[in-house]
Parts: C-alpha cells; structure tokens; sequence
C-alpha cells in the first residue's frame, strides 16, 4: 500500500476529536438537566436548537445553537493547528458532523447537524457565513418557517462563494454537507411521525407531578 493511503498519527487525532467532540449531545444535556426528559422524544424529535427554543425555551436554543456552531468551528481550527492540508481539515468538519447526527454518547441518535455545519462554514468563509445567517434571521423573523430559509440562506452563501471564484473542492464541501441536512432529516422522518403520533397537541415538556 502507498504511504499516501496511510493515516499520520496527526490526522488520526484530529479525526477522533473531531467525532468526539461532535459527539457532545448539547441538546441532550440541556433538556436532561433542565427538564428531566429527553429532547428526541418531544417537539420535533430533533437534537438541536430549534427544538430547544420550541419546548425549553428561546434564551436556551440559542445557547445550543452557539455551542454546536463551536463544535464545528473547534474541529476545523484544530486540524488547521495540526497543519492537515485542507481535504483533510474538511475530513474532520465531516467527522465533527456525523458525530453530531450519530453522536456516541447518545446511543447514535443525534440531531442534523445544521449549526455543526455551520460552524466548519464560518472557519472557511467567516464573512459570508454571516451574511447567509442574517439572511436566515430575517427570513426566519418574517415566515416562520426554518426549512426554507435556511434553504435561501444557503443558497445565498453558495452563490456568493461562486461569484468569489472560491476553489470547486470548498463549494462541494458546502453544497454536499448542505444537502446532507435534509438527508438525516428524511432518515429521522420515522421517529418524528411517532412523537407526533404521541403528543401531537403538546409543544412544551409535561408539567412534573
């Protein structure tokens, strides 16, 4: 076998943090200690902020929301700090992203991975990261509806990437880790129905008695 296919001990570590690291079930965490229950099984079924803000409450969402953008952009600085070359910063973006969808300390059922994604985003292209967010914000504001603009949003990066001639290897990276989003939500698709068909009237967590 060619040295080229083998692993460095540096790339190594850097994808198992990667996967750990992603693996942290922020979402878990908070609604465990806070309500006693677990996120996957109310609201929406998913593991991340939106549903956070839904049946915890908004302040927390967006405390989930940041702490899983960092677990994306944490992994990409450290395989950046590591010296990887740039595939394999991107590897590890991927890494911190299945470990967010199918995380070890949660019996590999996760959530999506959007913020996680977003996060590997905003260590490649900070600036318009954010201007797809704000756009997303507004957008979110005005519709309610998170699926479309967050679609919008990012289509709004790809094409900014595109128009700042951006390497064809980082817009792939962008557009099948975007794309991979709806996939893992088609996947869960089955264990929302469930919930739904469980408390479909209930938005918010059982009062304890």
């Amino acid at each position: 076998m060619s040295d080229s296919f083998l692993l460095t001990a540096k790339e190594i570590f850097a994808l198992i943090f990667a996967y750990i690291v992603g693996s942290i079930p922020t979402a878990l965490i908070v609604s465990q200690n806070l309500k006693g229950a677990d996120i996957r099984r109310v609201g929406d079924g998913n593991m991340g902020a939106q549903n956070i803000s839904h049946v915890v409450g908004a302040k927390y969402g967006i405390l989930v929301g940041i702490l899983d953008i960092g677990k994306g952009s944490l992994t990409i600085l450290v395989g950046m700090a590591l010296g990887l070359s740039t595939g394999w910063v991107m590897v590890c973006g991927v890494f911190a992203i299945l470990g967010h969808d199918f995380p070890i300390f949660a019996g590999f059922k996760g959530g999506q991975g959007t913020a996680t994604t977003v996060g590997t985003y905003l260590v490649f292209f900070p600036l318009q990261t954010v201007v797809s967010l704000v756009l997303y914000g507004l957008l979110y504001a005005i519709i309610k509806r998170h699926t479309l603009s967050a679609s919008i949003a990012g289509g709004l990066l790809l094409l900014q990437l595109i128009i700042l001639r951006e390497p064809w290897y980082l817009l792939m990276y962008v557009l099948v880790l975007f794309l991979f989003i709806p996939i893992k939500r088609a996947a869960d698709s089955h264990r929302v129905k469930e919930i739904a068909m469980r408390s479909s009237q209930h938005k918010k967590f059982p009062s304890e008695h």
